[in-house]
C-alpha cells in the first residue's frame, strides 16, 4: 500500500520499450502493405489498365468486323463473270480456351488437321493478341462446318463465321482482263489507308479489279455480341450492315469470249500448248466484245490467299501465263502490216493501185537477195492481187518506192506504236520503227534494207494483239481511231446506274473514202477470193474483210535443215490474221495471234472464223463452219 506523499512508479514509469517496438513494427507493416496495395492499385489502374478493360469487355461482348462482298462483274447481257460467295471458315480466340491440347484433338479430328499443326499454328499469343482470332481452316464446306457447330458445347474458345470469297465463274477463261484479288501490300496501304483500308484488306491486284477496286470494293460493317464465358453467342447488341461493291457492267460478250477460248484451244495439247491471244471489237464504237490471252491461269487460286508452292509454279512457268498477251504481247506484225503499207500508198499521189510488179520468188537489193514466201513466185500482181496472195515482193517493191517515214506516219495514224488506252494496266507500246527513231535510239542511220524488212512487218516492227485491231478498225469505219472500251457503265450493288463510260475517238486517220474502199475491197478478196490466204475464215453469207500474217522468230537459215514438221515449236513461225466483217458495214474485228502457230492462214484464221460464226449467229445470221482451204500463208 503506497503513502502519503509517496510516489506511484507503476503510473508514472517511462515508456516500455517492447510495446514501442511492437507499435513500430505494426507501423511498418501498415506502410509496407499499403504500399503494395497501393503499387499494385496503380499496376492495375494504369499499366494494365486498358489491358484489363479490353479483357473484361470482351469477356462479355465481342466486336466484329463484317466484310463487305465485293461487286459483281457482269457481261454486256448481265451474265456473271465474278462474284462472290461465302466462305465458312474455323478460328481460336486464345483467351477463351479452357483445355489447349483438347481442344486441338477435337478440331484435328474433325476438321482431318495434325494436331500439332493446329497447335503452331496458334502459338502462344501474348497481350491483346490473346483475345483475336486465330484462323484454323477456311473455306470449309458445310459438312465440315456442321461437324464442329454439333460440337461448339465442348470447344469453349472455338468460334465459326463466314466472310465474303472472290468466285471467277468461267476459271481460267477471262482471268487477264478480272484480273485477281489478293491481300494488301505495305505500299498500297501506304496509299488507301486513308480510305479505310487495315492490314489483312483483300484489294485488287490485276485487271479490272485493281482499276476499278475502289468501286468494287464495298463498305466494311461491324456488330457487338454477348457472348458466355464460353464464347457462344448470347445475343446481338447492335450491327451496322455491310454495303456489298458497285456492280460493273462489261461491253464484253460472254459468248464471244468463250468461243474464242474454245477456238484457241483446239488442236492444242498437253505436249503443244497454244500461246497468244485473240481480241474483239466492235469498231463502230470501240466496244472489246473479247479479250483473250493464252496460256491462262485460275484467278481463283488468288481468292483465298494463294500458297507459296501455286505462286512459284505460275512465276516459274515457262508459257508466262501470268502475261496478257493481248496488251503486253509484242510482235512482229508480219503481212498483216501490208495493209498499213497499202494505206499509205493510196494517199500517195500518182500512185496506181493497178499498176503490175512481177514477182520471181526473190527480190535483190545490192548484193542481198529477200526471198518471198512463194519460191515459185506469183507473177504479175497490182495491189490487190499481192494483198490477195500476200506476195512479199510487190510490198518490197512498194516500201522502197514509199520511204519507211510515210508508211510510218501512217502506221502512227491507225494507232501503232503507242498504247490504246485500254482501262488495264500495263499495257506496251509496240514499235514503228523511223529514221528520226533508229538515230535516237541506235545513233545510226537507217538503210534501205531496213525499209524492205518494214514493209512486210518483219524488222523493227513491234504491235500488240490489241493495236492490231484498233489498226482494222480504223479502216473498218473510215478512219476513226477507237479507243477500245472494256467497261460500259458503273452501277450499285442493286442495279442503279451511277456512271456511264462513253465511247471515245484518239484521232482521225483521214482516209479518203475512195481509198478506203479500194483497201477494203482488196481485203475482202484476201478472204473471199479463189487463191484469198484467208480462206480459212470464210462465213457463210457474210463477206469477211482480213489479212493474214507469218511472221519468222529465227533466219530461214537456222529452218531449213529440218524436214517439215520436224522444227522444233520454239523455232516455227507466228501465225497472225486480223479480218472484219461485214465487209460493206463492219460490225466486228478480229484480231488473232499464236505463237509458233506457223501459218496465219492455216491457225489463226479459224479461230477468227469461230468468233465471226458466233457473232453472226447471235445477230439472226445463222453461218455454218465453211471456207475453202486454198493459200495458208
Amino acid at each position: 500500500m503506497i503513502g502519503p506523499g509517496e510516489r506511484d512508479h507503476r503510473i508514472h514509469a517511462g515508456p516500455d520499450p517492447v510495446v514501442e517496438s511492437r507499435i513500430i513494427w505494426l507501423a511498418a507493416g501498415l506502410v509496407v502493405f499499403f504500399g503494395i496495395l497501393g503499387l499494385r492499385l496503380f499496376v492495375l489502374q494504369i499499366v494494365d489498365g486498358a489491358d484489363l478493360l479490353d479483357r473484361s469487355v470482351r469477356n462479355s461482348v465481342r466486336t466484329e468486323r463484317v466484310e463487305a462482298p465485293r461487286g459483281d462483274i457482269v457481261d454486256r447481257e448481265g451474265r456473271l463473270l465474278a462474284t462472290t460467295r461465302p466462305a465458312y471458315r474455323v478460328s481460336v480466340i486464345p483467351s477463351e480456351l479452357a483445355n489447349p491440347e483438347k481442344t486441338w484433338v477435337m478440331l484435328g479430328a474433325l476438321l482431318d488437321l495434325d494436331p500439332a499443326a493446329v497447335a503452331e499454328r496458334v502459338g502462344t499469343p501474348s497481350g491483346r493478341d490473346r483475345f483475336r482470332p486465330i484462323v484454323i481452316a477456311e473455306d470449309l464446306d458445310r459438312a465440315a462446318l456442321a461437324r464442329v457447330e454439333a460440337h461448339r458445347h465442348a470447344l469453349p474458345g472455338v468460334v465459326t463465321d463466314s466472310r465474303p470469297r472472290r468466285l471467277y465463274l468461267d476459271g481460267p477463261g477471262a482471268a487477264h482482263l478480272l484480273g485477281s484479288i489478293g491481300e494488301i501490300g505495305a505500299r498500297q496501304l501506304e496509299t488507301l489507308r486513308a480510305q479505310g483500308y487495315q492490314p489483312g484488306d483483300i484489294v485488287g491486284q490485276a485487271g479490272l479489279e485493281a482499276g476499278f477496286e475502289t468501286h468494287l470494293r464495298g463498305r466494311t460493317g461491324g456488330r457487338n455480341r454477348v457472348v458466355d464465358v464460353h464464347g457462344r453467342e448470347v445475343e446481338i447488341l447492335d450491327e451496322i450492315d455491310a454495303i456489298p461493291g458497285g456492280r460493273l457492267v462489261l461491253s464484253l460478250d460472254l459468248d464471244l469470249q468463250r468461243a474464242a477460248v474454245e477456238a484457241f484451244q483446239e488442236g492444242a495439247s498437253e505436249a503443244a500448248p497454244r500461246a497468244g491471244a485473240v481480241v474483239v471489237l466492235d469498231p463502230r464504237n470501240g466496244d472489246v466484245l473479247a479479250l483473250v490471252s493464252q496460256p491462262g491461269y485460275d484467278p481463283n487460286l488468288f481468292a483465298g490467299g494463294i500458297d507459296a508452292a501455286a505462286w512459284s509454279a505460275l512465276r516459274d512457268d515457262s508459257g508466262k501465263p501470268l502475261q496478257n498477251r493481248a496488251l503486253a504481247g509484242q510482235y512482229a506484225p508480219g503481212s498483216t502490216y501490208k495493209a498499213v503499207v497499202a494505206a499509205a500508198a493510196l494517199e500517195t499521189p500518182g500512185f496506181d493501185a493497178e499498176k503490175t510488179t512481177f514477182c520471181p520468188g526473190y527480190f535483190r537489193l545490192g548484193t542481198h537477195v529477200y526471198r518471198c514466201w512463194k519460191r515459185k513466185g506469183h507473177g504479175a500482181v497490182d495491189l490487190a492481187k499481192a494483198l490477195l496472195r500476200s506476195c512479199d515482193v510487190y510490198f518490197y517493191r512498194l516500201g522502197l518506192e514509199l520511204g519507211i517515214d510515210r508508211i510510218a506516219a501512217v502506221a502512227r495514224r491507225l494507232g501503232l506504236g503507242e498504247p490504246t488506252g485500254i482501262e488495264l494496266a500495263n499495257e506496251k507500246s509496240g514499235l514503228v520503227p523511223s529514221r528520226e527513231w533508229k538515230r535516237r535510239n541506235r545513233n545510226a542511220s537507217w538503210q534501205k534494207g531496213e525499209t524492205v524488212l518494214a514493209s512486210i512487218g518483219q524488222g523493227f516492227n513491234l504491235v500488240t494483239p490489241i493495236q492490231l485491231a484498233v489498226a482494222y478498225a480504223a479502216i473498218a469505219n473510215g478512219g476513226e481511231r477507237v479507243v477500245p472500251r472494256l467497261v460500259d457503265r458503273l452501277e450499285t450493288w442493286d442495279g442503279r446506274v451511277i456512271r456511264r463510260i462513253p465511247s471515245r475517238v484518239d484521232g482521225i486517220a483521214g482516209f479518203d473514202p475512195e481509198q478506203i474502199g479500194v483497201l477494203t475491197d482488196a481485203l475482202v478478196q484476201a478472204v473471199q477470193g479463189p487463191t484469198g490466204t484467208g480462206a480459212r475464215a470464210r462465213v457463210p453469207g457474210v463477206q469477211v474483210a482480213g489479212k493474214t500474217g507469218t511472221t519468222q522468230v529465227v533466219s530461214l537459215d537456222a529452218v531449213e535443215k529440218f524436214a517439215a514438221g520436224e522444227i522444233p515449236m520454239r523455232l516455227r513461225d507466228h501465225a497472225l490474221f486480223v479480218a472484219f466483217a461485214p465487209a460493206e458495214a463492219p460490225e466486228i474485228v478480229v484480231a488473232v495471234v499464236v505463237e509458233h502457230g506457223e501459218s496465219g492462214g492455216r491457225t489463226a484464221a479459224p479461230i477468227a472464223r469461230a468468233v465471226l460464226e458466233r457473232y453472226f449467229e447471235k445477230h439472226g445470221r445463222p453461218a455454218s463452219a465453211g471456207g475453202e482451204k486454198l493459200a495458208t500463208r
